[in-house]
């Protein structure tokens, strides 16, 4: 395993990590979710993400559980906070009221006494940044929370938190988590440049596009039972198309080439950026966890990127 610095600190993440979203706290049997976490563990992963939202709480219960396994301080630890929590009308968004709750109930559900990296798990229009920024602050400073980040935040917004942060002496943001993969790159063009600007990282999610490139799928009609496609989970259908498809048969040959895994070559590709700190796989059995961090072990060359780059772009 490699491990790479979140934004401009000293903290090193596994350039592979773990996520909950779609799989933990009820999608998948909390025996297998633990189990996975373990084997995650176990392949030098030591970032886990999670998310006060996911399955409303149950998924940082899960979390929290299988970390017992763990010396805390051998693990680096991220939930989120934006999304509705309850049906109040101060039951969401990035308010200090609504930050400092949910930081408490988080720390509750997990089961610890502080979390190495809290999230803004959107962009929260009705709030000022500064507001935010005073609340994390003070969550910082109060020992419960190590680091801050953001997720799926614009260029420009990201930039204001950094100048705001500057003008009033606050702790900055030091990380975006964003959606990032071979078939969505939208974040190469500004999100990327204003975050090395000031000092933010990347950690990827969807870095696998909903499963489009693991390889498991090969016809937008014939979809395998139980997969995210089958059921419609998490937005892969706007991956799913004939041209997506197309592009996958093709790297997949690439990948047989080399001797890895279409995963393996997804994501190494994702951690070809500098600026990424670590792609957040899901993984419902521990196999699927094996075959993930393989990845952080390979460096694509000048040659391959090429080709991979004619493909997606054809």
């Amino acid at each position: 395993m490699n491990y790479r610095h979140l934004g401009n600190t000293g903290l090193k993440v596994s350039s592979i990590s773990l996520g909950s979203w779609l799989t933990y706290g009820g999608y998948v049997a909390n025996e297998n979710a633990v189990n996975t976490i373990l084997k995650a563990y176990d392949q030098g992963i030591n970032f886990f993400d999670t998310a006060n939202v996911y399955m409303h709480g149950e998924a940082e219960k899960v979390v929290g559980k299988a970390i017992k396994a763990f010396p805390r301080e051998s693990i680096v630890l991220s939930t989120k906070v934006f999304f509705p929590m309850g049906d109040g009308p101060n039951d969401r968004g990035l308010s200090r009221k609504h930050i400092m709750e949910q930081a408490e109930a988080s720390l509750k559900r997990l089961d610890v006494d502080y979390v190495d990296l809290y999230y803004c798990h959107r962009f929260d229009p009705e709030t000022p940044i500064e507001e935010t920024l005073r609340a994390f602050d003070d969550l910082i400073h109060q020992g419960k929370v190590n680091y801050i980040g953001v997720s799926e935040w614009t260029a420009a917004q990201i930039t204001e938190a950094a100048h705001i942060a500057d003008e009033k002496l606050l702790n900055h943001f030091v990380a975006n988590q964003s959606q990032y993969s071979m078939l969505h790159r939208a974040i190469e063009k500004e999100v990327i440049p204003a975050s090395a600007a000031h000092g933010v990282s990347q950690v990827c999610w969807s870095p696998l596009a909903q499963g489009v490139l693991t390889g498991k799928y090969t016809s937008i009609d014939d979809v395998p039972a139980g997969s995210r496609a089958a059921e419609q989970k998490g937005g892969i259908q706007r991956f799913l198309t004939a041209d997506n498809l197309k592009r996958v048969a093709e790297l997949k040959k690439i990948a047989a080439e080399l001797g890895i895994t279409m995963p393996e070559l997804a994501l190494s590709w994702v951690l070809r950026q500098e600026n990424v700190a670590s792609v957040v796989v899901g993984a419902s059995k521990p196999e699927q966890i094996i075959d993930n961090a393989k990845a952080a072990d390979i460096t694509l060359s000048t040659e391959t990127l090429n080709q991979i780059e004619q493909i997606l772009a054809n």
